[in-house]
């Protein structure tokens, strides 16, 4: 498979201190791959080192097979991040017609709308737009010159539910490589192809979500029982956490076969039992905790 993003041995320092430290990996073409880690992993600098914004200090990027400035220039790039502000005496139509001039007209204005839900907020003023429809508009002047490389920063701050969902089905329906960083780690789960974990400037991880959360080794055990006592609980083999909340029971097991077979047999009364592995965030806090 055609690799869209190639990172290889790249290190990038700001005075002292090392924003990355001889980081590879790679996105395929095609794929959606959501960056994740704390603060000061990373993301950022590999951010703008991928859109040309920055340049390594060693190491090699390839960008759409051609160096990032170039692949920015040649309008095959899109950006929405956090930090793009809209003129405030401008309507949303404005803003999307100037984009897609800008582009050489590769998309139609109203295509534009229509793909960010913008249609009915046309004649609106930027300046009376919600942060989720100003997020809106970011990801219509994104998507304006119909990119082959998607960078999306936190693209659903401020948007509702169904805003959200509407936007990844249309970020899905693009067809588009994607990039994105999010802390919102359920919506990495649910549409992230491959997970690239940082921290300290460093790839700690890379893989399926589901790859992700299996490193975090420990599973959760949620149930229901009278009278619970945390003390009882915390002493059954395999259990590492205990969480009580009158009667209803959370325990997070190293080994969830024999706490359960524990629970069952020393505690009894045991009602609405449930065993689900670990979440991106418990895999997230073992995989970076050591690296920061």
């Amino acid at each position: 498979m055609t690799n869209t993003v190639t990172f290889t041995g790249v290190s990038k320092s700001y005075g002292r201190v090392r924003a990355l430290d001889d980081v590879t990996f790679h996105v395929a073409q095609g794929e959606t791959v959501a960056l994740l880690g704390p603060n000061g992993a990373g993301k950022s600098t590999s951010v703008d080192l991928m859109l040309g914004l920055a340049k390594p200090d060693r190491g090699t990027i390839a960008i759409l097979g051609t160096e990032p400035g170039r692949a920015v220039a040649q309008g095959r790039v899109g950006a929405m991040l956090q930090s793009g502000g809209l003129p405030a005496d401008t309507s949303v139509a404005d803003v999307v017609t100037l984009a897609v001039r800008l582009y050489g007209g590769r998309r139609t204005v109203a295509e534009v709308l229509e793909l960010a839900g913008l249609t009915p907020l046309a004649r609106r003023g930027c300046d009376e737009l919600s942060g989720g429809q100003a997020q809106r508009v970011r990801f219509a002047v994104a998507m304006a010159g119909r990119p082959e490389l998607l960078f999306l920063d936190e693209p659903t701050v401020a948007m509702d539910v169904e805003s959200r969902r509407a936007f990844w089905t249309a970020v899905r329906a693009s067809g588009t490589t994607t990039v994105f960083a999010t802390h919102y780690l359920e919506e990495a789960d649910a549409h992230a192809d491959r997970v690239i974990v940082m921290a300290g400037g460093k790839v700690v991880a890379s893989g399926t979500p589901s790859t992700i959360k299996a490193m975090a080794g420990a599973r959760t055990i949620r149930c229901v029982l009278d009278s619970p006592d945390p003390a009882r609980l915390l002493a059954l083999p395999g259990v590492l956490e205990v969480e009580v909340h009158g009667d209803d029971v959370t325990l997070r097991a190293g080994d969830a076969d024999r706490a359960v077979a524990a629970l069952y047999s020393s505690i009894g009364g045991v009602r609405d039992l449930h065993v689900s592995g670990a979440d991106l965030e418990d895999a997230l806090i073992k995989l970076t905790s050591a690296r920061n």
